[in-house]
C-alpha cells in the first residue's frame, strides 16, 4: 500500500519502469483485441454479403453514414449501378441495403478507432518516456502496417466492383486477412516481450525453433482459409474425411486448370484441399512439438503451453469440420475464424516466451 500510496499522481515518466511497461504491455494487448474484433466483423461482412454496399473509399468523410431518407436513396442508386446488385440481389429493398452497407460501414468505423487507439497512446507513452526508441520504431512499423492493410482493404473491394463481379478477388481477400493476421502476431509478440518473468517461479524448457514454426504454419493456414472463404470452397464437397467419395481428390480434378498454378486460387477442390491437408499438418506437428518437450521436462511451463496449443490446434480442426458439415452458417464461420484468430495469438506467445 506504501509503495501504491507513493506513485500515485507521480507522472508516467517518473514512475517506476516496470509499471511503465505494464501500461504499455495492457495497451498493445488492448490493440491486439481489436484486431480480432475486426477480424470477426469483416467475417460477418462477408458471410452477409456486405463488403460491397460502399462503393466508395473515403477515409475521412466516410466515417460518417447517410443521414436522411435523401441520402441514403443515392448510396442505395450507387449499389445497384454495380455487378453484385445486378447478378444477386436485384429487387433489394433500401431497408436490407442499410442492413448490409451497416455491416460494411462498421468495420470501417472499426478500423478507424484502431488508428485512433494506436496513434494517441502511442504519442502519449513516448513523450513520458515509457516507450524508448527500439520499441518506439517496432510500434510505428506496425502502425505503418496497419496504414497498408487499409489500403490492402480498398484493394480487395475494388476488386468486386469491377463489372461481372459479384464478390472480391479470394488473392485479395486471403492478402487483407493474412496481413491482419500478421498485425496481431506483431502485436502479441510486443507484448509477451515486455512481461517480466525474472521473478516467477516454475521451469522454462528451450523449445527450439519449434514454436516459430508453428506461427508459421498458423498464417500459412489462415492466409489458405482467406482463399476458402473467397472462393467460397467451403460450400461445396461438405462430407469429412472423403471428398466426392474420395480421402485425396484424382489429379484430374486437382488440377483441371490451365495454367496449373491457378488452381491452388480459383479450383474450389484444390483450395479446401490444400486447407485440409496443412490443418492435419499442424495438429501433427503441435501434438509431436507437446509430446517432445513433455518427455524432456514435463513438468515445465514450456511444456504446459505446448501441451495447450496441441489441445488448441485440434479443437480448430475439429470446429473446421463442423463448419463445413454444416455448410457455413454464420455462426459456424464466425467462430471458426476468430477462434483461428485465438490459436494464432497463443502460438505467438508461446514462442515468444520460449525465447526467454
Amino acid at each position: 500500500m506504501a509503495v501504491a500510496a507513493s506513485t500515485e499522481g507521480m507522472p508516467l515518466a517518473r514512475m517506476p519502469r516496470t509499471q511503465s511497461l505494464s501500461a504499455v504491455r495492457a495497451w498493445i494487448y488492448c490493440l491486439a483485441a481489436l484486431v480480432v474484433l475486426m477480424v470477426a466483423v469483416g467475417g460477418a461482412t462477408r458471410l452477409t454479403g456486405s463488403g460491397l454496399s460502399i462503393t466508395e473509399w473515403r477515409p475521412v468523410t466516410g466515417a460518417i453514414p447517410p443521414l436522411t431518407e435523401q441520402a441514403w436513396t443515392v448510396e442505395f442508386e450507387k449499389y445497384r449501378q454495380i455487378s453484385q446488385y445486378e447478378l444477386v440481389n436485384k429487387g433489394m429493398t433500401l431497408s436490407e441495403f442499410k442492413f448490409i452497407y451497416a455491416w460494411e460501414w462498421g468495420h470501417r468505423q472499426l478500423g478507424r478507432l484502431l488508428g485512433l487507439v494506436f496513434f494517441l497512446p502511442l504519442v502519449w507513452f513516448w513523450a513520458r518516456g515509457a516507450i524508448k526508441r527500439r520499441l518506439a520504431l517496432t510500434l510505428l512499423g506496425i502502425g505503418a502496417l496497419g496504414g497498408l492493410q487499409g489500403a490492402i482493404g480498398w484493394i480487395m473491394v475494388a476488386s468486386g466492383l469491377e463489372p461481372g463481379m459479384t464478390a472480391v478477388a479470394p488473392i485479395k481477400l486471403a492478402l487483407h486477412l493474412t496481413v491482419a493476421s500478421i498485425i496481431l502476431a506483431c502485436l502479441v509478440w510486443v507484448a509477451a516481450g515486455l512481461k517480466d518473468r525474472s521473478q516467477q517461479p516454475g521451469e522454462e524448457r528451450a523449445a527450439g525453433v519449434a514454436p516459430r514454426i508453428l506461427v508459421g504454419l498458423i498464417l500459412f493456414q489462415i492466409a489458405l482459409g482467406g482463399l476458402v472463404a473467397g472462393s467460397t470452397a467451403g460450400l461445396s464437397y461438405n462430407t469429412w474425411p472423403l471428398m466426392d467419395g474420395a480421402l485425396v481428390p484424382p489429379a484430374s480434378a486437382l488440377f483441371v486448370m490451365n495454367p496449373w498454378i491457378e488452381n491452388f486460387v480459383d479450383n474450389v477442390i484444390l483450395v479446401q484441399f490444400n486447407h485440409r491437408l496443412v490443418a492435419y499438418a499442424i495438429v501433427a506437428f503441435a501434438l509431436w512439438h507437446a509430446w517432445s518437450i513433455r518427455r524432456l521436462a514435463a513438468a515445465s511451463k514450456t511444456a504446459r503451453r505446448a501441451t495447450a496449443m496441441a489441445g488448441l490446434t485440434l479443437a480448430q480442426m475439429v470446429l473446421g469440420i463442423v463448419t463445413l458439415l454444416l455448410v457455413v452458417p454464420l455462426w459456424a464461420g464466425l467462430a471458426h475464424q476468430v477462434f483461428a484468430m485465438a490459436v494464432l495469438a497463443m502460438a505467438v506467445v508461446h514462442a515468444r516466451v520460449s525465447l526467454g
